[in-house]
């Protein structure tokens, strides 16, 4: 599949199609994929990586690239194009400026679970037949593929690209996923459970920003936590409610207009599972106001952005005991 994707990027490149590629190069350590953006084949060649680690959804480069001159190519794995249509929705991206590849996505691996079992020193992993064949310092460890799955792909909710300029391979369906279980499990606790387990997660926090810096939802041109003036400034949290705040005040801000991607819990350096809060809201906004997701096109209003006299009142909320 990489040779293909990099076969696609020079042809784009070549016959003046777009002039700039979004995709993905090697960091550090074979394992450390990051986003990045190629000028030319020759560039191509050296660095764009395309494997088992590129889980980083690149739609949101895509608010700066079109603010450029020329049209840029990006490879959109299925989860990612859904936040490309919020983007485009929401008049971030420019995507007349944009050539969507569609590729195929995961599930991808999470190189946190490979060390968990106590993996060190890794220098290379493959997979053969759903095998890990990890090469190490040390010498050669195996595990099963599924033991290595990123959270957010183990709950995957689509494999079908809901935008796109052509495809490489062929396209899937939505999924009846299990996204909500966790959801549910957190709804089943008393409210001192439930506070308790958000405090033990949220007290992690370093307040790094990465959650907010990968959100595709995230674009304000200067966040509040970053004006001197709010009195919230970018800061190490100073008690328990800063560090509930913060994240509180972001999943109200993305309330409606989270794609579910899952890069907040996935770039966090605490492993914070911050998608669960995102995933609350997306659950209510389903069952009070009906089916809805965001990202699924460029077309239709938001719920919390579309009143009508059908509107779930205030009491409702409070009946159902929501928190």
């Amino acid at each position: 599949m990489q040779e293909a994707i990099i076969n696609k990027a020079k042809q784009l490149l070549a016959d003046g199609t777009v002039d700039r590629v979004i995709g993905w190069k090697r960091g550090e350590f074979a394992y450390d994929i990051t986003p990045a953006v190629f000028g030319s084949a020759e560039e191509i060649d050296a660095d764009f990586v395309y494997d088992d680690f590129t889980s980083a959804n690149v739609s949101k480069y895509l608010v700066k690239e079109t603010k450029k001159e020329g049209k840029v190519l990006v490879f959109l794995k299925p989860c990612d194009t859904y936040s490309l249509n919020q983007l485009t929705k929401e008049h971030r991206v420019d995507r007349e400026k944009v050539y969507v590849v569609g590729i195929p996505g995961g599930p991808k691996l999470d190189i946190e679970k490979i060390k968990a079992k106590g993996i060190s020193g890794i220098l290379s992993v493959k997979n053969e037949n759903y095998t890990l064949k990890i090469e190490t310092i040390y010498g050669e460890e195996t595990m099963p593929f599924s033991e290595a799955i990123l959270d957010k792909c183990a709950s995957c909710k689509s494999k079908k690209h809901v935008v796109y300029d052509e495809l490489i391979g062929e396209d899937g369906e939505v999924l009846e996923s299990n996204r909500f279980d966790m959801v549910e499990q957190l709804e089943n606790m008393t409210a001192e459970e439930r506070y308790n387990f958000w405090r033990e997660q949220l007290s992690k926090c370093i307040r790094c920003n990465a959650c907010r810096n990968v959100c595709p939802a995230c674009t304000c041109e200067k966040c509040v936590f970053d004006n001197p003036e709010s009195g919230v400034e970018n800061k190490a949290a100073s008690d328990s409610f800063e560090e509930n705040m913060f994240h509180i005040i972001r999943a109200f801000h993305v309330a409606g207009r989270c794609t579910d991607c899952g890069e907040c819990s996935r770039v966090c350096p605490q492993n914070i599972p911050l998608h669960l809060l995102n995933r609350k809201f997306i659950k209510d906004i389903n069952s009070l106001y009906g089916e809805y997701q965001a990202g699924e096109d460029t077309t239709s209003r938001a719920p919390l952005t579309d009143y009508t006299f059908d509107d779930c009142e205030a009491s409702i909320v409070h009946e159902r005991g929501v928190e």
